[in-house]
């Protein structure tokens, strides 16, 4: 028989009949503290998506383009006023800034032919590591032959091998081949450290490329070369920009191999640079221009190409 009361169940502890009879549990309660740390974390994780987060990285920012923008002020300052006086003092006497360091800039003829052997070394550089690790990446992805994931193996091995082993063994080639003290001495060299990065980053995006596009093409009567112009390059255009950005400025801020394999008439910016502040150690109105030239060049590139090189590394992390 029951009574009219309801039995509580072994095991409920301080539960009343009519939260049994409801079929409602009690919640456990909370550890002491525990709720005030949630709630604080809470707090701090929903306060960093606001706009202090904003506030924070456009003052980061700015403080990371400081120095360049420090270095556009002197470039523009006269010499006499840069050896005494920080840059910051533009914002007081605004009539200091001048264009006359360009012009001797522009009228150096050592400076400007540096210029245009950097634009020589780099542009070339550039679209071979592009051309000929796209084609190999492809073939690596796609293609079908003896040895392809050993090969592949050797690739990825030379990502480690250091610049300085191959310096005296190229240098004893360059003089044997009379391509040493050339602009083509330095783009073969820049070319062939840069292909194996190239390979490497290109065909593991490549291989990502749902294979039922290349079967349709193949369908459709497309050859490997037709697959590869109007299927492969298209799609694989973000990590195809990201490649190009890394190389360029890999080549373009060089000074070892330049240093080591360019003369006088092939050196590019960075050596003239260096050589400029070692004869001339006073000589500001050439090497502020010439720095700032130097830098703006690669921040160009960079800011242009943003939007695809995003892409490329963020590739792959989301289906």
């Amino acid at each position: 028989m029951t009574t009219g009361a309801e039995e509580v169940p072994a095991g409920i502890g301080t539960a009343t009949a009519a939260e049994v009879g409801t079929g409602r549990k009690r919640e456990a309660a909370p550890e002491p503290g525990g709720g005030i740390r949630r709630n604080l974390a809470s707090r701090i994780v929903a306060r960093t998506g606001g706009g202090a987060v904003a506030v924070g990285l456009v003052l980061i920012a700015l403080f990371w383009l400081m120095p360049t923008f420090g270095l556009l002020m002197s470039s523009l300052r006269p010499s006499e006023e840069t050896g005494t006086s920080g840059w910051w003092k533009v914002f007081s006497e605004p009539g200091q800034i001048t264009w006359s360091n360009y012009d001797k800039l522009l009228s150096n003829d050592d400076m400007m032919r540096a210029f245009f052997n950097t634009i020589w070394i780099t542009v070339p550089s550039t679209l071979l590591v592009i051309i000929i690790g796209a084609l190999a990446a492809y073939a690596f992805a796609w293609l079908e032959f003896p040895g392809r994931d050993w090969l592949f193996l050797v690739v990825v091995g030379l990502l480690v091998v250091p610049v300085q082993v191959a310096l005296i063994p190229i240098s004893k080639l360059y003089g044997e081949t009379n391509l040493f003290g050339t602009i083509l001495g330095v783009v073969l060299f820049h070319v062939a450290f840069g292909l194996p990065f190239a390979v490497f980053l290109l065909r593991n995006y490549f291989a990502g490329i749902p294979k039922d596009l290349l079967e349709a093409a193949r369908m459709d009567g497309g050859t490997d070369l037709t697959i590869f112009f109007r299927v492969i390059l298209p799609l694989g255009l973000p990590a195809i920009a990201s490649l190009g950005i890394f190389q360029f400025l890999w080549v373009w801020n060089d000074m070892l191999i330049a240093l080591i394999y360019a003369d006088t008439d092939s050196a590019p910016l960075t050596v003239a640079l260096q050589s400029q502040s070692r004869a001339f150690g006073a000589n500001i109105e050439v090497l502020a221009p010439g720095a700032f030239l130097s830098l703006i060049v690669p921040l160009l590139v960079f800011f242009s190409f943003q939007r695809y090189f995003v892409q490329g590394v963020m590739a792959g992390a989301v289906k």
